[in-house]
């Protein structure tokens, strides 16, 4: 496989290969036996994901006696807002998610996470690759890459049958056109999660990654602002396939993943033929089909080409879920992050979520179609950059975002982005 880097910014990033065992570093002063306690956050809160961590952290107890972790599953689109609190708190759990980009590169500036370079392990270095330059800031470590997960477009191919499509689009336009197949077969064409923001983001994300040159988005990455004219064209292009009204009924009231009637339960239950999503929706989506079993005909396409970008062909949007270590945290802190990417905790992981592990010694494991479809792709991408609220941090993204749904709800424009970003930029 080759080894793509994420694309780099103010934290390096455009995505990567991917791991490894135990070291440590950094840290308060405790020792294995003295009665440490790690507390611990992850976003899994139901099902084979949550049973996962339990599962490794009693793993990692019992191989480090007198170390107990503590863990807390927090629902994912309340974690930012939660973690951000409780570490401008002070009061933050030892272990929490991280996704790097500029989320991560400001956590980093405030002093409230560990550098982790002298810590990871020359094993989970080498097992990981190039996904650890999702986490580095000014050339240091600062998590640990779990999962890898570029984005595409899942459907289900049979009810792309029934509609009479053949063959997946490979441009804008055809996708556009099957669309249409779609809607004359009584199906909607594509569901989207509109109510939590991100989901309808995603959308201009992957219009700005075939609109934009890799320099472009360097650049905006380094400082925050969309100042080339093609974040202006990416807003245009999604309005003008908005005008075509691909997406479900009340997808303004549409969740993401929570419940049948979200959009990953709309495609679980075939009630819709597509989703935008990353490589974590068929563990999403099998945990909301009617048996809770993995979507016997879901499939994957990349994102389809938008003639006129300055885009790479192939590049990809995506990012890299893992875990960093708060400042304060004890050194056995460190531990757990290189236990957590031994090759059979990643196989564990792969399993549990039905994902892409960052290690690559563990992909084998992976035998889902629609990810082996988003492997390949991933190792043969150009450039894979992370979600843009991600690279551009908490506050900027969010303007992003929410500038995106305005756009989607009919209230706003391409112009309206650019200028929202670059307002939130400058407050920055």
């Amino acid at each position: 496989m080759r080894h793509t880097r994420f694309l780099a910014g103010t934290a390096a990033v455009v995505l990567g290969a991917l791991a490894l065992s135990g070291c440590s570093a950094g840290g308060g002063d405790s020792a294995s036996g003295d009665g440490v306690t790690l507390t611990f956050w992850h976003n899994s809160t139901t099902g084979a994901g949550k049973q996962y961590w339990v599962d490794t952290a009693a793993a990692f107890e019992a191989a480090n006696p007198g170390v107990t972790v503590e863990i807390q599953a927090v629902q994912n689109e309340e974690m930012d807002g939660k973690l951000q609190t409780a570490l401008n708190s002070g009061d933050a759990p030892d272990v929490f998610m991280a996704r790097g980009g500029g989320k991560l590169a400001d956590v980093v500036k405030a002093g409230q996470v560990m550098d982790l370079t002298d810590g990871i392990s020359d094993e989970a270095k080498a097992a990981v690759g190039n996904s650890l330059s999702a986490f580095e800031v000014d050339g240091k470590n600062y998590g640990m890459p779990v999962s890898v997960l570029p984005s595409g477009i899942f459907y289900s191919s049979d009810l792309f049958t029934e509609a009479g499509v053949t063959e997946t689009p490979g441009t804008i336009d055809e996708l556009e056109g099957v669309d249409e197949q779609l809607k004359s077969a009584g199906i909607d064409p594509i569901a989207v999660g509109a109510k939590d923001a991100w989901p309808a983001a995603h959308w201009y994300y992957n219009f700005a990654l075939r609109a934009c040159s890799k320099d472009a988005l360097d650049a905006a990455a380094e400082s925050r602002t969309f100042d080339d004219e093609c974040w202006l064209t990416a807003g245009e292009n999604l309005q003008s396939f908005l005008d075509t009204e691909p997406f479900n009924d009340g997808f303004l009231t549409t969740a993401a993943q929570q419940g049948a009637g979200s959009s990953a339960g709309l495609l679980a239950n075939h009630q819709a033929g597509m989703e935008l999503m990353g490589a974590w929706d068929p563990g999403v989506i099998a945990s909301l089909t009617p048996d809770e079993q993995p979507l016997a005909d879901l499939k994957w396409f990349a994102f389809p080409e938008v003639p006129g970008g300055d885009g790479e062909p192939g590049a990809m949007m995506g990012g890299v879920d893992g875990f960093s270590c708060w400042v304060n945290a004890p050194k056995e802190c460190v531990d757990f992050l290189n236990f957590i990417v031994e090759k059979d905790n990643q196989e564990g992981y792969a399993e549990a979520f039905q994902t892409l592990p960052a290690s690559q010694e563990a992909q084998g494991v992976v035998t889902d179609p629609a990810l082996q479809d988003v492997l390949a792709a991933y190792s043969e991408a150009p450039y894979v950059v992370l979600w843009l609220d991600t690279l551009y941090g908490q506050n900027v993204g969010n303007a992003l975002n929410v500038a995106v749904v305005d756009m989607f709800a009919g209230k706003g424009d391409a112009q309206g982005i650019v200028d929202a970003v670059n307002a939130a930029a400058a407050k920055s």
